[in-house]
C-alpha cells in the first residue's frame, strides 16, 4: 500500500524537498532536547471525520521506516490510524509538522468536495475545481478533489479558453473574442465564455461556445437557459455554497465549478504521537 490513488501529482517529490528545507533550515535545534541515539515508535490518526489525503506524500517525508495503513480517498473518523513507523527520534520529531501539513492541508480539501458530492447525488451534475488555489499547491489541491470525489476545471491558462467578462469587454462582443480564439487554438482545445444572462449565454453559444458559464445566475434562471440550450454544456459558478449546490444542480447544469474546495476548505484535524 503506497496511500496515493491513482497517478501521484507531477513533481510531489520536488514540492517535498522544498517544504522541508523552509522548516528545517541549518538544522532542527530541538532535538538538543532528545537523548543522542534515541528511537521513536510513532503514528499519525485522524482526530475527525472527513476524506484522507496527502497520505503518500506524508509517508514519503516520514521516511523508510513509515508503514502506511490507509488510502487516499478513503473515509475516516477520529481514532483511525493512517501510518506508524519507527525512526531516530530526532528524524520523526523535524519532520512530524511538515509530513501533517500536508495532510490536513489535503485531506481538508478532499473532504470538503466530498461534502459537495454528496450534496448533488442523484443528479447528473459534476464538482470541479478552480484555479483558485494555493500558490505552488495547484496540482496537489487538484489531486485532492480527485481523492474527493469531484473533478478538475482546467490546470491553468494554458490548457482551456476561459473567456471572462474583461475579455468579451476588451474584445467588444462574445462573438469576437470567442473567432478570436477559434481561430488561433488547436482543434483540441475547448472554449467556455463567462455569460451572465440568456441573452448573453444564446450568443456564445451561437458563436461556438464549448461550454457555457452561467454566473451569479439564480436557480430559475439557469433552468431557463438549460431549456433554452438543451444540448449546450452548461457550467453554473460564482458564489455557490453547500447550502445551494443543491438547487443549483437541480436546475439541469453539467458542471458545478466551487473556489471554496481549494482556497476556504477547513483543515482535517490530525495528529502525531509517540507510542
Amino acid at each position: 500500500m503506497t496511500g496515493w490513488s491513482g497517478p501521484a501529482p507531477e513533481g510531489w517529490q520536488d514540492h517535498a524537498r522544498a517544504a522541508l528545507r523552509e522548516d528545517l533550515g541549518s538544522g532542527d535545534v530541538s532535538a538538543f532536547a532528545l537523548p543522542q541515539g534515541g528511537s521513536a515508535r510513532w503514528m499519525i490518526e485522524a482526530q475527525a471525520e472527513g476524506v484522507a489525503c496527502g497520505i503518500g506524500i506524508a509517508a514519503w517525508i516520514m521516511g523508510d521506516g513509515a508503514e502506511v495503513l490507509a488510502e487516499d480517498g478513503q473515509a475516516v473518523g477520529p481514532g483511525t490510524r493512517l501510518m506508524q513507523g519507527e525512526c531516530p527520534a530526532d528524524w520523526a520529531m523535524s519532520r512530524e509538522r511538515t509530513a501533517l501539513n500536508y495532510l490536513m492541508l489535503l485531506s481538508g480539501c478532499a473532504s470538503l468536495t466530498r461534502r459537495y458530492v454528496d450534496a448533488v447525488a442523484g443528479t447528473h451534475a459534476r464538482i470541479v475545481d478552480t484555479r483558485k488555489t494555493v500558490p505552488g499547491m495547484r496540482a496537489l489541491q487538484k489531486y485532492a478533489v480527485r481523492c474527493g470525489g469531484g473533478h478538475s476545471h482546467r490546470m491553468g491558462l494554458y490548457d482551456a479558453v476561459m473567456i471572462k467578462d474583461n475579455h468579451i469587454a476588451l474584445a467588444g462582443s462574445i462573438t469576437e473574442a470567442v473567432a478570436r480564439a477559434r481561430a488561433a487554438i488547436s482543434h483540441m482545445m475547448r472554449i467556455e465564455v463567462e455569460t451572465e444572462s440568456l441573452a448573453q449565454a444564446m450568443e456564445a453559444h451561437q458563436a461556438g461556445a464549448d461550454v457555457i458559464l452561467l454566473d451569479n445566475m439564480s436557480p430559475a434562471a439557469m433552468a431557463e437557459c438549460r431549456k433554452a440550450l438543451p444540448g449546450a454544456i452548461l457550467e453554473a459558478s460564482g458564489g455557490i455554497s453547500l447550502q445551494t449546490v443543491r438547487a443549483a444542480a437541480e436546475s439541469g447544469v453539467d458542471v458545478i465549478s466551487v473556489g471554496a474546495l481549494t482556497h476556504s476548505a477547513p483543515a482535517l484535524s490530525l495528529h502525531m504521537e509517540i507510542e
